[in-house]
C-alpha cells in the first residue's frame, strides 16, 4: 500500500483564526485514490519547526509527502526555507519557476486592466527560489508554483494554502501520480445505520464481523436522533480490484446487519457510496 503524510504550516490554523479544510480535503482525495494516509501534521511557520517535521516524516519514509501553506512572498512564508534546511540543499532562484511567477503575474494584470509589464520585485522572485534540485509545479489557479523534489525514494510535495490553489495542483499533478502509484488497489465504503441499540452493544458485534471479513475496517459514528440511539456503521476496505472488494463489503454489511438484529437493534442500509 502507497503511504502519505500531510504536512500543514501555519500559525493561523493553530491559532484557531482558520478551520484546516485542506487536510480534511486532501485526506479524502488521497484516500479515494486508495493510498494510506498515514499522518496529518499541523505545525507553526518557523523555518526550524518546518524542517523538523519533514526530517521526521522523511526517516519514515512514506512514498508521498504533501505539505500546504507558505508558498507566497510574504516574510512569513517559510515552507521551502525549511524543506531546504530538512533537505541539506541550498535555496535557488530556478529559472522555470521565475518564468511560472512572471507569467502568472501579466496574466493576472491582464485580466484586471492593469498594465501587463511585470516588473520581477523580490516578493515574485521569493515565490520562484525553491530547494535545489527541486521541480516547480503549475499552479493553475494561482501565482506561487508547486515545488515537488525527490528524496531517498519518497518525492515530497509542497503546494500553496489557498485552497482552490492547492486543490487545482492536487488534480492536475499529484492525483495521476498517486493513482499510479496505487496500481490495482482501490478504496471502497458503505455505511450501515443502527438504531435501538447502544455503542457498547455494538462493539463486539463490530469486532466479529471484522475477524470474520478480513480486510474490512468498521467504525462507529453515534448520532444524536430523537434522544434515541442512532449509529452510523462506516465500513471500509482497500484491497486489489481482483478481489471484488464491493462483494466482500457486502458480506460484512450482511453479516452485522443479523447480529445487530440478533441484539435486538434495527439495522438500516442507505446512503453506500463504492468508489
Amino acid at each position: 500500500m502507497v503511504d502519505l503524510e500531510i504536512i500543514c504550516v501555519g500559525n493561523e490554523l493553530l491559532i484557531g483564526k482558520v478551520l484546516n479544510t485542506n487536510s480534511h480535503w486532501l485526506a479524502k482525495q488521497a484516500t479515494i485514490l486508495a493510498v494510506n494516509v498515514k499522518r496529518v501534521t499541523v505545525i507553526q511557520d518557523t523555518v526550524d519547526e518546518i524542517a523538523q517535521t519533514v526530517c521526521e516524516a522523511l526517516e519514515r519514509k512514506p512514498q508521498f509527502i504533501i505539505t500546504t501553506g507558505g508558498l507566497g512572498p510574504t516574510f512569513d512564508d517559510k515552507t521551502l526555507e525549511g524543506i531546504a534546511k530538512a533537505l541539506d540543499r541550498k535555496l535557488e532562484v530556478n529559472q522555470n519557476a521565475l518564468e511560472m511567477v512572471k507569467e502568472k503575474s501579466e496574466q493576472y494584470a491582464r485580466k484586471r486592466g492593469l498594465p501587463a509589464k511585470i516588473e520581477l520585485t523580490k516578493p515574485r522572485v521569493k515565490m520562484a527560489t525553491i530547494p535545489a534540485g527541486a521541480e516547480p509545479v503549475n499552479n493553475p489557479d494561482g501565482t506561487a508554483p508547486g515545488v515537488m523534489v525527490n528524496h531517498q525514494g519518497t518525492v515530497l510535495f509542497a503546494l500553496p494554502g489557498v485552497p482552490s490553489e492547492m486543490e487545482a495542483i492536487f488534480c492536475e499533478t499529484i492525483a495521476p501520480m498517486l493513482r499510479l502509484a496505487s496500481g490495482n488497489l482501490v478504496f471502497c465504503e458503505k455505511s450501515l445505520f443502527a438504531d435501538d441499540i447502544a455503542e457498547s452493544t455494538l462493539a463486539p458485534l463490530i469486532d466479529k464481523t471484522m475477524i470474520n471479513n478480513k480486510g474490512v475496517y468498521i467504525k462507529s459514528h453515534p448520532m444524536a436522533k430523537e434522544n434515541r440511539p442512532h449509529i452510523e456503521l462506516h465500513l471500509t476496505i482497500t484491497v486489489n480490484k481482483e478481489d471484488n472488494p464491493d462483494d466482500m463489503l457486502n458480506r460484512a454489511v450482511v453479516e452485522l446487519s443479523e447480529l445487530i438484529r440478533e441484539s435486538g437493534g434495527k439495522p438500516i442500509l442507505e446512503n453506500s457510496a463504492v468508489k
